[in-house]
């Protein structure tokens, strides 16, 4: 009998495995949402409106509180200019997300900061600045 409890049990254990997989997933998911609407400048009223849900909505898909099905992330996928995978890089096979570098949130800092330049010639200063320390630093001669 104590075998049988004992068994049952694990396969208790082994069913929890799979849904806690899962949520980590979709808290995954949901921060690449953020990371990429945060990429473009968006807020996430713009956002919602866009993939035509309401601003609670888009909140409780950013932080994995719902889940999205698949045809709402193809749908943000294309308002969010990128493929459906590219929500799920980064995510282990245990389900956790591996934690984002300090280059990777430095990336996307400058990201968010340039989306939230309103001058198109300070945004195209910049790119340029960018653009000659990249090829400085790779020994290249700037265009």
């Amino acid at each position: 009998m104590a075998d049988t409890m004992a068994g049952s049990s694990t396969a208790a254990e082994q069913d929890d495995r799979p849904t806690a997989r899962a949520k980590q997933a979709d808290r995954h998911v949901g921060a690449r949402i953020r990371e990429r609407r945060l990429m473009l400048g968006l807020s996430q009223q713009q956002l919602a409106a866009m993939i035509g849900v309401t601003y609670q909505q888009a909140h409780k898909y950013e932080r994995g509180l719902n889940r999205i099905s698949a045809g709402r992330l193809f749908e943000i996928g294309i308002v969010l200019d990128v493929p459906v995978s590219w929500f799920f890089e980064g995510l282990g096979e245990d389900g956790a997300a591996q934690p984002l570098g300090t280059r990777q949130r430095m990336c996307l800092e400058l990201a968010r900061n340039f989306a939230l330049i309103d001058n198109e010639k300070h945004q195209e200063a910049l790119s340029q600045m960018a653009r000659a320390l990249a090829a400085q630093s790779q020994g290249r001669p700037v265009d």
